[in-house]
């Protein structure tokens, strides 16, 4: 489908509150990198974090600081929709409880002829208290109507948007997140490489065997059973260290749990990285113990980078592993199934490789970055040609 005029330049709006750079904010920095050009000019709306904006550097796009992380705030609502007037914005595109909020109702005063929303989680699933989640579902159901197409990430996804939420099928779309593969080393020498300089930075041997978890330190992504799962491994693997990786809210308590059961010299917690690459180049398996997931981009990183993976198996990741072939599944919230799994990929190694070889050739056949944007801007090529 094309554009009616391909000589005319829209404008587009992404509105999202950026706190952290998680899998959201990527799934933007990828659009803007791609899409910045002839035929779109993009304007962001987000408080303008360091790391966000090295990702879009030399994009072109242009960044507005809005500070969303007030849910009760006004005052976001009429500098948007000033925003929006002033720009002549002709979609509107959100992600998160807040920003969507926001900028649907926004975009309705400023007469947006078109507003989409990503759902990389739904609003039931964030990590806040009750009375929080209570205001942000409230909001979230009012404001849904405005919304002309929902991009969902995985199946799971879009059955509940459809299901449980009430919309229309033909305003749910489906789109995987995609990752830039080729960014992805494959050849050995090249892991070898990064594999030994992180583990001389990390003080770790290069022979020691490693299992890194990485992510939001929130209780989606079951920390605490990965940590729980440590002491038997080391009954069977004495010498293995085990690297988590990220931050949030439950790093206090997880710091405090790995001291209890007397770890604190077996764990890493090496807080925010931006050397993805490098870390997964260094470990020797990777760990995902969610309980609730999307279609998580640190997973297709692991599986680019072609590391054997254990993982719960929950909506958002079997959609994307399948057992015994590209992963081993393992219930969630299960420490002792979780570290036979780890065991039996650190022990049997050619098994690992081979699980590895196969995750890799998924994430080139199905979780491409390129063909993820030309599906988004089909989205928009989609509504404006309704126009």
């Amino acid at each position: 489908m094309s554009l009616k005029n391909s000589t005319v330049r829209y404008n587009l709006l992404y509105v999202f509150d950026n706190l952290e750079f998680g899998g959201g904010e990527r799934f933007f920095a990828q659009l803007i990198n791609r899409l910045s050009g002839k035929r779109y000019k993009i304007m962001v709306a987000c408080l303008p974090t360091v790391t966000f904006l090295e990702k879009i550097e030399g994009s072109g796009a242009l960044v507005k600081s809005v500070d969303m992380r007030n849910r009760f705030n006004v005052k976001v609502i009429l500098q948007l929709a000033s925003l929006m007037k002033r720009e002549k914005i002709d979609i509107v595109h959100s992600q998160g409880a807040r920003a969507d909020f926001f900028a649907r109702i926004a975009g309705r005063l400023a007469k947006v002829p078109f507003d989409i929303s990503i759902v990389q989680m739904p609003v039931e699933g964030f990590d806040v208290a009750l009375i929080k989640k209570f205001v942000y579902i409230v909001l979230n159901r009012f404001s849904e109507r405005f919304v002309d197409r929902f991009i969902v990430v995985s199946d799971a996804l879009e059955k509940i948007m459809i299901e449980k939420h009430g919309i229309e099928p033909q305003r749910v779309v489906k789109i995987y997140n995609g990752i830039e593969k080729d960014e992805y080393c494959i050849e050995d020498e090249e892991i070898a490489r990064r594999r030994i300089a992180f583990r001389k930075e990390s003080g770790l041997g290069k022979d020691v065997p490693i299992v890194g978890a990485i992510g939001r330190l929130v209780w989606q992504k079951g920390f605490e059973y990965f940590i729980e799962a440590i002491p038997d491994v080391l009954r069977k693997i004495p010498e293995a260290m085990f690297l988590i990786v990220g931050e949030g809210k439950l790093k206090d308590e997880l710091n405090v749990k790995s001291k209890m059961l007397k770890l604190e010299d077996k764990i890493i917690f090496t807080g925010f990285r931006s050397d993805i690459k490098d870390i997964l180049a260094s470990v020797d398996a990777f760990a995902m113990p969610s309980l609730l997931e999307g279609l998580p981009m640190i997973l297709l990183e692991a599986m680019a980078m072609m590391k054997p993976i254990v993982a719960t198996k929950i909506e958002g990741i079997r959609e994307v592993l399948e057992n015994g072939l590209t992963g081993l599944l393992v219930s969630p919230k299960d420490p002792q199934v979780l570290s036979e799994a780890i065991v039996d990929l650190l022990i049997h190694k050619d098994k690992a490789r081979q699980m590895g070889l196969t995750a890799r050739k998924v994430v080139e056949e199905r979780f491409g970055v390129n063909a993820m944007v030309q599906k988004v801007e089909g989205v928009y090529e989609e509504l404006l040609n309704m126009d």
